[in-house]
């Protein structure tokens, strides 16, 4: 441990204090098998050679696969502007807005990202946003536990099940009762997502006026880009709408940083959490931007504060606002219907060799069932240049054949002929 800043009379102190013999025992959680197998460091490389090393190990990603994976992440299209006003210093480089004097600029473009998103979604209130959609679940539910003083969730057949996962981990230590189902009794909220994981549209207006009639909130999560065609959370009636917001200007990042986007009714606005930037006046009549409702752990006693989330995805959300903004409603309405469209091209020319699995209509993606296992589909295909789709089996969202198709307005008809040919090819033949 020569590298730790401590004497070993200082480490045994600090061992004797929490109560364990040796180092070894802090790791004692994390399986055998994944532990760090040595600390030996290989010798120090010039900045060139270190260069070099990356440069020849990215070199053997591939990164011109034509992409048909969904499951929350897409491969829409991002207009040049977004990365160039995105990219500038005043914007990329920009720290907490803790003083308003100094961060005029980053707290209006949360404002109008605020703005963007209560027009998309036909609700209130948003806020600045969170991390990304499945931390977005859990911050939706635990202001839903706050607002109806209950300890029962209900999670709709539809929802994502990698947000599941992320919400069960969240509440692990928490007495939360959190079941599958519709039936809103006795429950804080009803979890609920259109299009559903699998693709399939659904309209929970119905839904909405049960839970509201049960005293139950509903949770609905949704998927930006559908809303150019779709029913939104608003109409609907949700109480809480939350989303994945790397559809509006994100690329596709290995996981991130994305943005968790939230959007509540104007009765529950006290109860969100995260930032909420608000339009102001200053002493000499001039329009400012302040941020307003504090009520995170930073701000208040740790017992009433809304989350302990301390952030938002400023950059994140500014190239979701730009995005909107170039879009217009207009071109969210156009993509929307490039989406659908090639979708039901793909999913026609699928279904004379496969069986769709969706029990309604969808958006731009869809479930089907192969003759063969959906991890070989994936692998056989990837060598002719395509990321055919998300093996479901994996997520226990279906069987070991069922393939999750996904297609976006930058799918030409060459691809998605190309895509059917290879894919009827392999499964059939």
């Amino acid at each position: 441990m020569s590298w730790v800043p401590t004497t070993p009379a200082e480490q045994e102190e600090m061992l004797a204090t929490i109560g364990v013999k040796h180092i070894d025992e802090l790791f004692a959680s994390i399986p055998e098998d994944l532990r760090l197998k040595s600390w030996e460091l290989p010798p120090a490389m010039s900045e060139l050679s270190v260069r070099n090393l990356l440069a020849e190990i990215a070199s053997r990603n591939e990164v011109n696969r034509v992409s048909f994976l969904g499951g929350g992440y897409y491969d829409h299209f991002i207009p040049a502007a977004v990365d160039g006003l995105a990219s500038r210093s005043e914007f990329y480089t920009a720290y907490t807005p803790y003083q308003p004097e100094c961060a005029q600029g980053t707290l209006q473009s949360i404002y109008e990202y605020q703005s963007a998103i209560c027009r998309l979604t036909d609700m209130e209130f948003a806020n600045a946003s969170l991390y990304e959609a499945a931390t977005a679940v859990f911050e939706a539910t635990t202001m839903a536990l706050r607002l109806r003083k209950k300890k029962r969730i209900v999670c709709h057949p539809t929802l994502n099940p990698r947000h599941r996962e992320v919400l069960n981990t969240h509440v692990a230590n928490l007495d939360i009762d959190i079941v599958d189902g519709d039936d809103p009794t006795d429950a804080a909220a009803v979890i609920v997502q259109s299009p559903s994981f699998q693709g399939t549209l659904w309209d929970y207006s119905a839904l909405a006026e049960r839970c509201h009639e049960a005293g139950a909130l509903l949770i609905a999560v949704f998927y930006p880009a559908a809303l150019g065609l779709a029913k939104t959370p608003g109409e609907m009636g949700a109480d809480i709408a939350v989303a994945e917001g790397q559809c509006l200007g994100i690329p596709l990042n290995f996981g991130g940083p994305y943005l968790g986007i939230m959007a509540t009714r104007k009765a529950h606005v006290r109860r969100m959490p995260g930032r909420l930037a608000a339009q102001t006046q200053d002493t000499q009549g001039r329009r400012g931007f302040v941020l307003t409702l504090q009520a995170r752990e930073q701000h208040i006693r740790r017992d009433k504060a809304m989350s302990n989330i301390c952030s938002n995805q400023a950059l994140c959300a500014l190239r979701a606002l730009i995005y909107l903004c170039l879009m217009g409603r207009g071109g969210l309405k156009e993509v929307a219907t490039h989406c659908h469209s090639k979708s039901e091209y793909l999913k026609g020319r699928i279904s004379a060799f496969a069986e769709i699995l969706n029990d309604g209509p969808t958006f731009n993606e869809f479930a089907v069932r192969l003759p063969v296992p959906a991890e070989d589909v994936v692998t056989a295909l990837q060598d002719k240049g395509y990321n055919p789709g998300l093996p479901l089996a994996a997520l226990n969202a279906g069987g070991p054949n069922d393939l999750l198709i996904a297609v976006t307005e930058k799918r030409t008809r060459a691809e998605l002929d190309g895509f059917a040919a290879a894919l009827e090819d392999y499964a059939c033949n």
